[in-house]
């Protein structure tokens, strides 16, 4: 396996994770009062763009050639460390 594909499999495992607490946060949100929901309905959507954009730019760099990867990384790394930072914040206001 190539430093890449490694690469991408730690990531796309890292976001089935996140999938997972996203399923959570949306059954926790389904019990909260109707300000709440709103609040958290946006939150949760947010996290979803954010998710979206990364696994956008994670597929950019598994279809990319093994050099110009590396180059790519770069983006993708802002783009992660963005969707943990809005992840961890979205976490705490559910709590």
């Amino acid at each position: 396996m190539s430093e890449r594909d490694a690469y991408v499999k730690k990531l796309q495992a890292k976001l089935e994770e996140w999938d997972a607490e996203i399923d959570k946060l949306q059954a926790k949100m389904k019990g909260a009062q109707a300000d709440a929901q709103r609040n958290y309905e946006a939150q949760l959507n947010e996290l979803r763009t954010m998710r979206k954009e990364t696994l956008e730019k994670m597929e950019e760099v598994r279809g990319a050639s093994e050099g110009a990867w590396q180059d790519m990384q770069t983006g993708l790394e802002k783009a992660w460390t963005g969707l943990q930072d809005a992840f961890s914040k979205a976490l705490r206001r559910f709590d």
